[in-house]
Formats: C-alpha cells, structure tokens, sequence
C-alpha cells in the first residue's frame, strides 16, 4: 500500500477493513476498502482542522471585540472622572470670587 497517507492512519484503516471482511472476501477488496477508509480519515481529519481554525478565529475576534469594549467603558471612566474634577473647582473657584468681590466692594467703596 503506497499511499500519501501516514502510517498510523493506513494501519487503522486496515483494522477497520479487516474487522468489516466477509467471508470469501478477497485481499484485494480489502485493501480497496483499505484505501477508501483512508480517504475518509483524511477527509474527517481535514475537517476537524478546518473547524478548529475557525472556532480559533472566531475566539479571536471575540477576545479583540471584549478588549475594545473594555477600552471603551475604561475612556468612559476617565471622561467622567474628568467631569468630575470640573464641578468640583467650579464650586471653590465661585467662593474665591465672591471673597475677591467683598473685599474689592469693602476696600473701595
């Protein structure tokens, strides 16, 4: 059996061609089904890789979307703590004005 295929996977698929052989079956119809066992393998093999790559990549974009969603709400928070900070000197700078004004109006008139 020269195949493109591994050796462990040749050696499953002449196990399972041989436990699935009927009587008068020749050897060379098993290994045909061998060989058609081994397609199959492959083929599954390739599509389990094929959806592992795409649930990676979906993981991916699911971890960048949860990161720029968290940057988001973290500029949020500083925008606010910067609103914050404003009202509160607006307060201080409003009594620093009118004690400037009181001592203007009681030095001058």
């Amino acid at each position: 059996m020269n195949s493109k295929y591994s050796q462990e996977v040749q050696a499953e698929a002449l196990k399972v061609a041989k436990s699935t052989q009927k009587p008068k079956q020749t050897k060379e119809h098993t290994k045909l089904i061998a060989q058609g066992i081994e397609k199959g393998i492959a083929e599954y093999k390739k599509q389990q890789s094929k959806k592992s790559r795409e649930r990676d990549k979906a993981k991916k974009v699911l971890l960048k979307e949860k990161a720029l969603k968290e940057k988001q709400v973290i500029n949020n928070t500083e925008i606010t703590e910067k609103e914050r900070t404003f009202p509160s000197l607006l307060p201080w700078a409003l009594l620093g004005l009118s004690w400037a004004g009181f001592i203007f109006y009681d030095i001058y008139i």
